[in-house]
């Protein structure tokens, strides 16, 4: 499992430009069974993924494809988390 923290970087005035791309992106990332969760970070600070499913290099390759990671608007951090326990209701994490 891992979680991509995506921050805005000093060309953050340039998102709205790549809104489409990166909302198509997240997309992708769903459709694929890839991304479990995204949300924003607040305040105001960037966005974060919960992906699950795929190995550290195709994440890798995924989230430099983000239109926003490319154009430089937010800088990524990939996380990698080893579930060891988890709620029932998130097992699939486990294996």
């Amino acid at each position: 499992m891992f979680a991509v923290f995506l921050k805005f970087s000093g060309n953050r005035a340039k998102a709205g430009q790549f809104m489409d791309g990166h909302k198509a992106w997240i997309k992708r990332g769903f459709d694929d069974g890839v991304f479990l969760m995204v949300g924003s970070l607040t305040p105001d600070l960037g966005g974060a993924v919960l992906a699950h499913g795929t190995s550290r290099d195709a994440l890798e390759a995924r989230v430099k494809d983000d239109p926003f990671v490319a154009e430089d608007i937010v800088t990524a951090e990939i996380h990698e988390i080893a579930p060891a326990r988890a709620d029932e209701r998130l097992n699939f994490l486990l294996s």
